[in-house]
C-alpha cells in the first residue's frame, strides 16, 4: 500500500478532476512524445484519471502501459477512460513512487506528470523511477511552478491565493515550486544525461479563462485543499471565500491572462 509521506494537497474533488481530465499528451507531455514508439513499454506514475495515459498507450501500441496511482478510486476512473478509448494495452495498479513494486529494468519509459511536487522525497522517487527504467530508456518528469505563475490584470486577492496555496502545499510535505527544482533533483538522484526544458499553459480566451477561474474558485472552497487550509490554520472559510471571489473576478476580466509554467526533465537511464 502507498506510504503517506506527504498529503496530496488537491485531493480528487470534481473541480480537481475537471482540470486533470483536460490534460493530454499533446498539452502536457509534448517533450516526451519523440521518445514514444510502437512497442515500447511505459510506466505512467501518478496517472490520475488517465487521459494522458490513454494517449501514451495509443502512441506505443502494441507496447504496454502500466499506470499507477496512490488512489484506488481515481484508478477506477482511469480504467473506465481507457476502456472508452479502446486502449486495451493498459493495466492499472496502486503504487507508491518511493517504493515501486516492479523489478529493476522493467520499462523503456517512466513518466510522471505533476507528481514530484506532491511527494515527500522527490529525489528518492526519481531514484525509484530510474531503478525500474531499462538502461538506455528515459525517465521523464514535468511539474508546474506556483511561485512563477503570473496573471493579468492584478485583481485584488489573487496574490493572496498564490501565497496561500504555497503555504498549504509546503505544510502538507510537498514543494509547490517544483518546476525549477527538477534538474537539481534529477542530478541528486544520480542522472548525468539530462535534457531540461520548460513549457507553459496559457489561459486567456473567454472560454478557457472562464473554465480555469471557475475550477479554481470551486477548488478553493470545496476541495481537500480547502479543508487542509482551514485545518492547518492557514485561512478561515471567510478568507477562502474571498479568494474564490478573486478568481471569479479575474475570470470576468476581458483582458484576463494566466500562465502556468512547467519545468521538465528528460533523463537517460
Amino acid at each position: 500500500m502507498p506510504k503517506e509521506t506527504a498529503v496530496y494537497t488537491h485531493g480528487h474533488h470534481e473541480s480537481v478532476l475537471r482540470s486533470h481530465r483536460w490534460r493530454t499528451a499533446a498539452n502536457s507531455a509534448a517533450y516526451l512524445i519523440p521518445e514514444l514508439r510502437p512497442g515500447r513499454t511505459v510506466l505512467d506514475v501518478g496517472c490520475g484519471p488517465g487521459t494522458i495515459t490513454a494517449d501514451l498507450a495509443a502512441l506505443v501500441a502494441p507496447g504496454r502501459v502500466t499506470a499507477v496511482d496512490a488512489s484506488g478510486d481515481v484508478l477506477e476512473r482511469a480504467a473506465r477512460a481507457a476502456a472508452e478509448r479502446g486502449a486495451d494495452n493498459v493495466e492499472f495498479a496502486i503504487a507508491d513512487v518511493h517504493d515501486l513494486d516492479f523489478p529493476d529494468d522493467s520499462f523503456d519509459v517512466v513518466h510522471a506528470h505533476q507528481v514530484l511536487q506532491h511527494v515527500g522525497d522527490p529525489v528518492r522517487a526519481l531514484r525509484e523511477m530510474r531503478r525500474v527504467c531499462r538502461p538506455g530508456g528515459v525517465v521523464a518528469a514535468r511539474d508546474s511552478d506556483y511561485g512563477a505563475m503570473s496573471w493579468y490584470p492584478e485583481v485584488p486577492g489573487m496574490p493572496e491565493w498564490q501565497d496561500l496555496y504555497r503555504r498549504v502545499a509546503r505544510a502538507n510535505g510537498g514543494e509547490p515550486d517544483a518546476g525549477r527544482r527538477l534538474l537539481s533533483w534529477a542530478r541528486q538522484a544520480g542522472f548525468t544525461d539530462i535534457a531540461p526544458t520548460a513549457a507553459a499553459w496559457c489561459f486567456a480566451t473567454p472560454e478557457n479563462r472562464a473554465w480555469w477561474s471557475s475550477l479554481w474558485a470551486d477548488r478553493t472552497t470545496a476541495s481537500v485543499y480547502a479543508e487542509l487550509a482551514v485545518q492547518g490554520g492557514h485561512a478561515s472559510p471567510a478568507e477562502l471565500a474571498a479568494v474564490a471571489d478573486a478568481w471569479r473576478a479575474w475570470g470576468e476580466e476581458p483582458d484576463g491572462w494566466f500562465m502556468v509554467p512547467h519545468g521538465e526533465v528528460l533523463c537517460r537511464a
